[in-house]
């Protein structure tokens, strides 16, 4: 047996992203890690996790060699090597979009990237991969934005994801997006007033174009935030994007009616409607860092105590970090999804 995994760089045309609100490529690339006994053992199936990513990422990035940090390929070889987690598939899909990213939900603002990963990439990865094709055999996880994502499409989804894991998710909007909107407010003046200036922000500045101000994330990060929660494709005509910002952009008021429809997508809310299908999972792992910029510790240990006061079953854990540069958790994250995954 050869002690090392293999990449495949699939393509996928989708035929659910055709057509996006925001014109974005249908055809997707996106990494598949094979583990070091798939070649060698041609009749064993094996179970899959997806690792979606955060914000302004996608699969791919995961396999990105820097100086004293593993990438992807290197960290799985290393922990199946350890024994600290047994073999299986992983698949990192491209769910980006023009305003960042997906937060792998259904939005028409962006596109339908919960039914994209649900109703096409899973079948397509089970159809072509020796996968064990069934909930109790198929995790996803992620971090930040992966790690929202994992939360949603699980808690959705018990049917198709069976295990989910949650390093620094989005979670808690009250604490993790609400006190950012006022630098929104500050930065999106280098752009003008009001509308106008989030209007001209996505003609100036989303592109390749380098480089980017300072404060370019704190502001994409809102937008992309907003063209997920509170999607509005007439906006286009009125205001020159397809979203709602949860706040006057040019006075910084709250805007409470936007806001709650943003709440009906936060974990902690979502918890109550959906706690019998968080039964239902096979592993619930929740995360993050006690020195989280977002305080998605906080949101964390909220959303555990919804799951708690319904006796469902859940691992929590912190540590000594932050949001950033936290890749070192997926050591964990795969150590705790093998120890629960079905190998049969």
């Amino acid at each position: 047996m050869k002690h090392t995994g293999s990449i495949v760089l699939e393509t996928f045309d989708s035929r659910i992203l055709k057509n996006n609100p925001l014109g974005d490529p249908s055809v997707r690339d996106f990494p598949v890690y094979l583990p070091p006994s798939y070649f060698s053992k041609g009749s064993q199936r094996f179970p899959v996790v997806y690792l979606i990513s955060g914000f302004t990422g996608k699969g791919i990035m995961n396999l990105n060699v820097s100086f004293l940090s593993e990438n992807i390929h290197q960290r799985l070889d290393r922990l199946i090597s350890e024994k600290k987690m047994r073999e299986m598939i992983v698949v990192m899909p491209d769910c980006i979009t023009k305003y960042g990213g997906s937060q792998f939900i259904n939005s028409t603002a962006t596109g339908k990237y919960e039914d994209y990963v649900i109703k096409e990439l899973v079948h397509y990865i089970d159809s072509k991969y020796r996968t064990l094709p069934h909930s109790s055999s198929r995790a996803v996880c992620g971090k930040s934005s992966g790690g929202y994502g994992a939360v949603v499409l699980s808690m959705k989804n018990p049917d198709i994801f069976g295990l989910m894991c949650s390093t620094s998710g989005d979670m808690y909007f009250e604490y993790c997006y609400l006190p950012h909107f006022p630098k929104f407010i500050t930065n999106i003046e280098n752009y003008g007033k009001g509308h106008k200036a989030i209007a001209n922000f996505i003609r100036k500045e989303i592109n390749f174009k380098q480089p980017k101000p300072k404060y370019f994330h704190e502001i994409i990060n809102d937008i992309g935030m907003a063209s997920c929660y509170s999607p509005d494709p007439s906006g286009f005509r009125t205001k020159g994007y397809n979203f709602s910002m949860p706040f006057d952009p040019e006075t910084g008021e709250l805007d409470k009616k936007v806001f709650d429809i943003w709440l009906k997508h936060d974990p902690v809310r979502l918890a109550e409607r959906y706690d019998s299908n968080l039964r239902k999972l096979n592993l619930i792992y929740i995360d993050a860092g006690i020195y989280d910029e977002y305080d998605l510790h906080i949101g964390s240990r909220i959303f555990c105590n919804k799951l708690k006061k319904k006796n469902i079953k859940f691992i929590h854990e912190e540590f000594k970090a932050g949001h950033m540069n936290i890749q070192y958790r997926y050591d964990r994250t795969f150590e705790v999804i093998s120890d629960c995954i079905e190998y049969r």
